[in-house]
């Protein structure tokens, strides 16, 4: 269409998404997906299926960053969704399904633990995506994360319905009170910046390596045979490994720079990998 004089050029739009880049995209959608039927559930009272709901999501998500470093389809499109499914997967989901568990008995703290999750998750994505675009990141370049990642801070905050579950729903792990502080310090864990241990930083010793495989193996077993309280023994483990992280992080600042800082600034990567 010709354009009249004086009017200002229009900027064309983007080209569409690659078909390579429609795979990880569509696993962050099916990942969005999970995380809302996670609310159906829990408003439907079954809170069981509304727990596995967001752990699908969380493997979902884990799956389609490296769907997109496979398939060479890392876009900045894709990194923005995975950080708006997040914020919805990890935390509005989860915030929800606790507070319709047992937060709602209590309907001002409740809710306000309730909102303090969601927002401090929401809060911790918009920093992770303030932060593709710097060099400077001394956790990144020494091998760590900062502060928890989304998909484990929506585990974390599953651990007293877990116990619930795992106990014949023992009405101690459902205390609000109790439920309220500690979605509060989740939600603290996930926006501080304490370097946590990321996979990259979670190499055992050779002579380790085999007994680390049978372990793997067997919390696989006891996931199909206990599956609540596999998943509350697996997140007070990870709990156990944040101090550990703070000390391996100091050893390795003593010790300097683990890499050299770039000269030229790099192209970043955006392949909406689960250290959000």
């Amino acid at each position: 269409m010709d354009e009249a004089p004086g009017d200002a050029p229009r900027r064309r739009l983007a080209p569409g998404l690659s078909m390579r880049a429609v795979v990880p995209n569509a696993i962050t959608a099916a990942a969005l997906c999970s995380g809302l039927t996670g609310i159906r559930f829990a408003i439907a009272g079954d809170y069981e299926k509304a727990v596995q709901a967001v752990i699908l999501a969380g493997l979902l998500d884990g799956i389609d960053g490296r769907a997109a470093r496979l398939l060479k389809a890392q876009t900045r499109f894709g990194a923005e969704l995975d950080s708006l499914a997040d914020s919805i997967s990890f935390g509005v989901a989860p915030a929800l399904i606790v507070y319709l568990w047992t937060l709602h008995q209590l309907p001002s703290m409740g809710w306000i633990a309730s909102l303090a999750f969601a927002i401090c998750c929401v809060l911790r994505l918009a920093r992770f995506n303030a932060r593709l675009d710097m060099l400077d990141q001394p956790h990144k370049d020494a091998g760590f994360l900062t502060g928890v990642p989304a998909p484990l801070g929506a585990g974390l905050t599953f651990l007293p319905l877990y116990l619930w579950v795992a106990s014949g729903r023992m009405p101690e792990f459902a205390n609000p009170i109790i439920v309220s502080g500690w979605m509060v310090l989740v939600a603290f864990l996930m926006i501080s910046s304490i370097p946590t241990l990321a996979w990259s930083r979670m190499r055992p010793p050779p002579h380790l390596r085999l007994g680390v495989l049978a372990l793997v193996g067997l919390t696989m077993a006891a996931l199909l045979i206990e599956p609540w309280f596999t998943l509350a023994v697996v997140t007070i483990v990870y709990l156990l490994l944040i101090p550990v992280g703070l000390v391996t992080y100091a050893k390795v600042r003593r010790q300097g720079p683990s890499m050299p800082y770039p000269a030229t600034p790099v192209a970043p990567q955006y392949d909406g990998s689960a250290a959000s």
